[in-house]
């Protein structure tokens, strides 16, 4: 019997929802905000808050966890320095569900699963182009000319619709 196992099943098989939320959850890390179905974004919840609980204690012990469950030490070197420092004072709640709608093709409710707090990414300025300015005292060497080809200018067409018999052509033609 199922009493008091309070699980979301997605319909899947036990290593297919597995890897889905370890997916999105990944995908939360990297990107901070991931939009995905409602039912997906709050099993992927109880996870998320779970590894960022693990990024607040700071020890080898909850980082070899973290890895066991993200496989990359560039995900858990983001969740340890970046993610859960932003989190001091706070024990839970460290994301948040917005629903938006509902999909258009199988009308299923669709949802933003991100950080409550979300770190702004800096936008750098255009680079300016600067246009190159040779100095006064380097010489610059002669180029060679190069040959200009002019224009080739159309021909009326002087078949039957510009030639359309070439399009309709049979494959022996091709030969």
């Amino acid at each position: 019997m199922r009493h008091a196992k309070i699980k979301h099943q997605l319909n899947r098989f036990t290593s297919w929802r597995k890897a889905t939320l370890i997916s999105l959850a990944k995908s939360l890390i990297l990107h901070q905000s991931v939009r995905t179905t409602k039912a997906k974004a709050k099993a992927a919840q109880v996870l998320a808050e779970r590894l960022i609980s693990l990024g607040k204690q700071n020890t080898l012990t909850a980082k070899r966890r973290a890895f066991s469950i993200l496989g990359e030490h560039r995900l858990v070197n983001i969740l340890f320095n970046d993610i859960a420092v932003r989190f001091p004072n706070k024990n839970a709640g460290y994301t948040r569900v917005i629903q938006l709608g509902n999909r258009r093709g199988d009308s299923a409710h669709i949802a933003i699963l991100e950080l409550t707090e979300i770190k702004k990414k800096e936008r750098r300025p255009a680079k300016e182009k600067k246009e190159a300015k040779p100095e006064p005292d380097q010489q610059q060497k002669p180029q060679a000319p190069t040959k200009e080809k002019p224009p080739l200018e159309k021909k009326a067409p002087t078949t039957f619709l510009g030639g359309i018999r070439r399009i309709f052509k049979k494959e022996r033609d091709a030969l």
